[in-house]
């Protein structure tokens, strides 16, 4: 938190006793925080207007902020701009890398499990959303001090694998670019051919009863897979810390302990097809019948079941964050409601809508998919397309850094509950919104900084930055820290793209109004250390989505 809202916030508590919450009125000629008063109005059974009035005569200025007022139902604060634009800038100065850490995840710990897609086939787009925000997240979160181990869980024994076993016997050879073909056939077969389907439920009896040949079959199909989709998203600079197996709490019992630990509650019954049932009545699920099945007939587990075991081993150790699609909401409502019955830690799941296809949603299943591989290579195309227009050559390494930076943008930048429509016009689009426009404007400053040919000034007089566009580079700067820690509270990645995009924005309407290095000097020098900070601001908001930067474009 800045020092200027830590005192706005100081002076608001001692006269109101509620929770304070500062925004950013819509015009700088209207302050620069302002407190709403409508939550006070049932509080002191009065009108927000006057309760803006009352508390402006009540607060006192200060050596940070230098006039309150109130407008309409806020009470609007004006800070010290000179003591903003010289702790603001000294501080990023100081700072570089780490500028807009607060450091609140200090000795905290937590896990964070994202991707996690099945072992089957290489990854499409929509897929990939979770593995870009959960990246992204981890970031965020190492920035701000706290000890994140990703973890990938691989889902090595379900029914998709036993189709892509049962398919792949009597084939040699196979690569991890066969795996999607030879799904998406065997796929429509099992969902038309009951024989295949009783094969494929047999090839999991036969796992889960420790046959060591359709062990090995499952495992050697499995590795082929993960390791394919591991290629593709380290690509990307996606890492992870951990791999959990699925298997290895069905081979160590736990997924047995889990369910004896289930029957102990009495919240469960068999059903006529002879499965065990857990009864989720007196939770708010949405369901008219509550009820979460743990076992098939034959007694061999279920996803349900492996996940209660997962989280039972996971969530009991640290904070645990789990990355899913929409459509795992109730599904995760389901398993937290088990975990409750067990007198267990639930597990936070951070939820984001779809990437589509103009024609609907992606399936892996119906085969109605763009690949990440695809969109990658796409992606690096067109970068490399743009750098040969401007510079007659293609600089593979800068082409790379533009177009995933384009990439990832293109999907951070929407609110993960908001549906990306697909369309690789807009996601390459090199002008607007996109995180070439970003980069763009780092390399313009560079360049800047480059033409100099001196060594940046230790300082300069901060009060010659006088002028609205400076002064409003100076807030917006400011507002850093506080994008960074909203981001981390609300786990929403979009928050920091669209700061990115502001400031690189705010920074090149300045750049076209002002001249910077035919100035006199002790101007040029205030310019060139704001440029210099617009720069490593930009930087480390481009670092947090893992999007890497240029000195030249």
């Amino acid at each position: 938190m800045d020092k200027f809202r830590e005192e706005i916030i100081k002076s608001l508590k001692k006269e109101v006793k509620t929770d304070i919450e500062l925004e950013v009125p819509p015009k700088p000629d209207m302050g620069d925080y302002a407190f709403p008063c409508f939550s006070l109005a049932k509080i002191y059974k009065k009108n927000p207007n006057e309760i803006a009035n009352e508390l402006s005569t009540k607060i006192k200025t200060n050596k940070f902020i230098t006039e309150i007022k109130a407008i309409g139902p806020y009470l609007n604060f004006f800070v010290n701009k000179d003591s903003l634009t010289e702790g603001t800038l000294i501080k990023i100065l100081k700072e570089k890398d780490k500028y807009g850490s607060s450091n609140i995840g200090k000795n905290k710990k937590l896990i964070l499990e994202h991707t996690s897609i099945n072992p089957n086939a290489s990854p499409h787009v929509g897929r990939a959303r979770n593995a870009l925000i959960g990246d992204a997240l981890a970031r965020v979160l190492r920035f701000q001090k706290y000890k994140v181990e990703v973890h990938y869980y691989v889902n090595d024994i379900g029914k998709q694998i036993a189709m892509l076993v049962l398919a792949s016997k009597n084939k040699k050879n196979i690569k991890f670019n066969d795996l999607l073909k030879i799904y998406i056939n065997i796929a429509k077969k099992v969902e038309t051919n009951k024989d295949l389907e009783k094969n494929v439920l047999n090839l999991l009896y036969k796992l889960e009863n420790g046959d060591k040949k359709i062990i090995n079959e499952f495992k050697k199909i499995v590795n082929i897979s993960v390791k394919g989709q591991i290629k593709i998203l380290s690509g990307l600079g996606i890492k992870y810390d951990k791999f959990d197996y699925e298997s290895s709490y069905l081979w160590s019992k736990k997924t047995h302990e889990a369910l004896k630990l289930l029957e102990k509650t009495g919240k469960f019954f068999f059903d006529k097809d002879n499965r065990f049932v857990l009864d989720e009545k007196g939770f708010e699920l949405g369901m008219k019948v509550p009820v979460l099945v743990l076992t098939r007939g034959d007694g061999t587990s279920l996803y349900p079941l492996r996940d209660i075991a997962y989280a039972l081993d996971v969530a009991q150790k640290q904070k645990y964050i789990v990355v899913l699609g929409e459509d795992q909401k109730l599904y995760n409502e389901q398993i937290n409601a088990a975990l409750k019955i067990l007198e267990k830690k639930t597990r936070k799941a951070i939820y984001y809508s779809f990437v589509l296809l103009d024609e609907g949603k992606m399936s892996t299943r119906k085969g109605n998919i763009v690949l990440l591989e695809d969109f990658m290579l796409e992606a690096l195309k067109k970068a490399g397309n743009e750098l040969k227009q401007r510079y007659k050559k293609i600089d593979s390494k800068a082409a790379k850094i533009i177009g995933y930076g384009a990439l990832k943008y293109a999907i951070l930048k929407v609110s993960p509950e908001k549906n990306v429509t697909f369309n690789w016009q807009q996601a390459l689009n090199f002008e607007g919104e996109t995180a070439p426009y970003i980069q763009y404007a780092y390399a313009r400053i560079s360049s800047i900084i480059k033409k100099y040919k001196k060594q940046l000034p230790k300082k300069a007089d901060f009060s010659l930055l006088n002028s609205k566009e400076e002064i409003g580079l100076i807030k917006k700067l400011s507002a850093f820290p506080q994008i960074v820690e909203k981001t981390g509270n609300e786990s929403r990645p979009n928050i920091v793209t669209n700061y990115a995009y502001e400031l690189a924005k705010q920074f090149n309407e300045f750049y076209h109004i002002h001249n910077i290095l035919k100035e006199k000097q002790d101007i040029k020098n205030a310019r060139l250390l704001l440029a210099s900070c617009v720069r490593q601001t930009l930087k480390n908001s481009l670092n947090l989505l893992g999007i890497e930067v240029l000195d030249r474009m």
